[in-house]
């Protein structure tokens, strides 16, 4: 059936790839890539949410994926391995592969209740302030990481990987990889039938006209919360991701840069645009991949200069040069993005017949 075609082929590219990696045909690198575009596309469409959708302006993304990733983390290393801070694990690691999808939604839900916490004083504000309490927010709760010196502080957690191997021990499969597919797959899945449903048409007739829409009866109040919620819960399901490809997570990888990089993939794919937020993600995540070929070349000539000290490191200053100049170039010459508000279907009609959503 044809509505059925579109979902069939992204299903046998998943197959594709999980089995070329099973055979080693593509390597651990473009496996990385592969599982870091996946995490990326869930940022970037759930972002979308607040920023596109609903019209507001928010800037701490990366505080709800740092959540994600250390409930997430804390509950698979205490349940399945062994570790000093919390000794033997409650349960047989051979569980890991079983419980692993149930602990990424435990992850993604206290996310969510953490974005409730930030969105019941944040959507008193709007504009400018918004952007400044969402960022303190993010500031906050990495903050509360690194401080944390059970958790390794701002030495990090780890522990990961030893979940990686026990599902391995199970059956020899690149499990990171299938449940990178499992997770961005049903994630942009939900984006799609939330942005359709009559919560999604609210919080766009928000962005239209909050004042029209609360005369339409639109209990806007509501329909913010829930928007924020379930755009934190998702960053934090992509946290889970992060923290399992790694193997490790650093407080630090989850401060202002990283809610810059889910700003730059936002407005480079377009706002309220689903499909422009999976291209941008594509995009964004092979650029900053370039860029890490490019940049250590760099490091390598301007230390030729003698009066650049040897603790100096281009690759720091580049990537927060490059990112943020990215969304200052978008602003200032494509503000709508790649696509717009648009989705891949307004430029190809008959693209409809080969997928259903409802």
């Amino acid at each position: 059936m044809k509505k059925y075609s579109v979902p069939a082929l992204l299903t046998t590219f998943a197959l594709c790839t999980v089995v070329a990696a099973y055979f080693e045909i593509i390597d651990l690198y473009v496996q990385t890539i592969i599982m870091f575009i996946g995490v990326n596309i869930i940022l970037s469409s759930s972002f979308n949410i607040i920023n596109g959708y609903m019209g507001e302006f928010a800037c701490g993304h990366a505080g709800f994926m740092a959540v994600g990733a250390y409930v997430t983390s804390i509950l698979n290393v205490m349940f399945f391995t062994s570790s000093k801070t919390f000794g033997d694990p409650i349960f047989s690691p051979e569980l890991a592969l079983w419980f692993f999808p149930v602990t990424m939604i435990i992850g993604g839900v206290a996310a969510a209740i953490t974005g409730l916490l930030v969105a019941i004083p944040s959507f008193k504000t709007r504009d400018d302030y918004l952007a400044i309490i969402t960022l303190a927010a993010n500031f906050i709760i990495v903050s509360l990481f690194i401080n944390m010196d059970s958790l390794g502080g701002a030495r990090g957690f780890m522990g990961m990987k030893q979940i990686v191997f026990a599902m391995e021990d199970v059956a020899f499969l690149p499990w990171m990889l299938i449940w990178t597919f499992v997770f961005t797959y049903f994630v942009v899945f939900l984006i799609r039938r939330f942005v359709s449903s009559t919560y999604g048409k609210g919080i766009i007739a928000i962005h239209q006209d909050e004042i029209a829409a609360e005369i339409m009866s639109v209990n806007t109040n509501k329909m913010k919360l829930v928007a924020f919620m379930f755009s934190s819960g998702l960053a934090g399901i992509a946290g889970g991701l992060f923290a399992h490809i790694l193997g490790y997570i650093n407080p630090n990888s989850f401060n202002i840069l990283k809610s810059t990089e889910c700003l730059v993939m936002v407005y480079l794919g377009g706002m309220g645009s689903l499909s422009g937020s999976i291209i941008a993600a594509i995009l964004f995540t092979l650029l900053i991949e370039m860029l890490r070929f490019i940049i250590p070349a760099a490091d390598t000539l301007i230390h030729l200069i003698p009066l650049v000290p040897d603790t100096f490191h281009l690759s720091q200053v580049l990537k927060w040069v490059i990112i943020p100049l990215i969304l200052v170039i978008l602003m200032q010459f494509r503000p709508e993005g790649i696509m717009g508000n648009r989705e891949l279907s307004d430029f190809f009609p008959k693209l409809k017949k080969y997928y259903e959503f409802k």
